[in-house]
């Protein structure tokens, strides 16, 4: 306990400690101050591990383990990378696992970098089993599955499944989260979206991700998929404003782009070892899919009814910013429609 301490640089505790044979280490109520707890752990370690200079187990289990993880704001990063560096920890080589199992699992991530108070996003009821992890003397394919539940407004659910090579750094996997709420991650998008202006009141998306790694450079081929958006009703003397109207604009287009759904695809190159993903991804796949909008089918002479050509004028003309192409397309919208109409009248007419 005093070097999980020393690790850790927090109080330490444990309810009891017992070890049984031929060698299973078991641990109860385990508390390290401020960073995470478990009602049981069992280790299992591996003679043979040992035999070859590893830190090597057979088997380690967590039965309801509890981790808060803080990410802190850039200026209290910034002052906290003044302090003497750590000594450097276990090196990935030399630590084999050829089992681990965790039941009932909760994480609680908090993250100060995207406001001052912190936005809390929770995973409970966590089960996740890897298995394989290793072969003397080197290490082969670890094959890895994990479970879990968003409480959101609504319940979230997160699949996560496939394989890594921790010291080649190579990985295969998918990634599944359905039924996120949009309105309570509205911090990380809130420079570049208004959501009051929008009157949007709920939000609801899936998100799948196939991804792939090797030599420590992983791709991740990303498809997000709007399902349900809500918006707040208007009183019958209240207009709807320009944001309003660039957002009913935004949401036909990829309506029409994706036979009436609204997804969006876009790809993240990261690191393995320090994976990284911003909304800028998706702002850029928004931006992406209008400047491409202009060359999808639906544009043709005979949809004009349906989606005018000129509806995308703006986007014609170069304009990069798309609540302004959006709204200069709007408002050519009601001229092209009349345009249609007052011809077809003449035709019919014979005039």
């Amino acid at each position: 306990m005093r070097e999980l301490a020393n690790f850790t640089h927090k109080k330490v505790t444990i309810g009891s400690l017992s070890i049984s044979p031929p060698l299973k280490i078991e641990i109860k109520n385990l508390n390290i101050e401020g960073l995470a707890k478990a009602d049981y752990i069992s280790v299992t370690p591996s003679i043979l591990g040992c035999l070859f200079g590893k830190i090597a187990f057979n088997d380690i289990t967590f039965i309801k383990p509890e981790i808060t993880y803080e990410k802190l704001s850039p200026a209290a990063s910034g002052a906290l990378s003044s302090k003497p560096a750590a000594k450097p920890g276990i090196k990935l080589n030399k630590l084999i696992i050829k089992r681990i199992l965790i039941k009932e699992g909760r994480l609680d991530f908090i993250d100060r970098a995207v406001s001052s108070e912190g936005l809390k996003l929770t995973v409970r009821d966590i089960s996740f089993i890897l298995n394989n992890t290793y072969q003397f003397p080197n290490s082969i394919l670890a094959r890895f599955e994990l479970k879990g539940i968003i409480p959101w407004q609504e319940e979230g659910k997160i699949y996560f499944v496939g394989w890594l090579n921790p010291v080649k750094k190579d990985i295969k996997a998918s990634l599944k989260i359905t039924d996120i709420d949009g309105v309570y991650l509205y911090p990380y998008y809130s420079s570049w979206f208004d959501i009051d202006k929008a009157r949007i009141e709920k939000a609801k998306l899936n998100f799948t991700s196939n991804i792939e790694g090797l030599d420590n450079n992983l791709t991740a081929q990303c498809h997000l998929e709007l399902t349900d958006i809500v918006r707040k009703p208007r009183s019958p003397e209240e207009s709807e404003d320009k944001v309003g109207r660039v957002l009913s604009a935004a949401l036909d287009i990829f309506r029409a782009l994706n036979q009436g759904k609204i997804v969006l695809d876009f790809t993240i190159r990261t690191k393995m070892d320090r994976p990284e993903f911003g909304f800028g991804n998706i702002k850029m796949a928004v931006e992406d899919k209008v400047s491409k909008a202009r060359k999808a089918e639906f544009l043709k002479a005979q949809n004009i009814l349906a989606f005018p050509g000129q509806f995308f004028q703006g986007m014609l003309r170069g304009v990069t910013d798309i609540s302004k192409a959006l709204f200069d397309g709007t408002a050519a919208v009601g001229k092209e429609l009349q345009k249609t109409t007052e011809a077809t009248f003449r035709r019919e007419s014979g005039s």
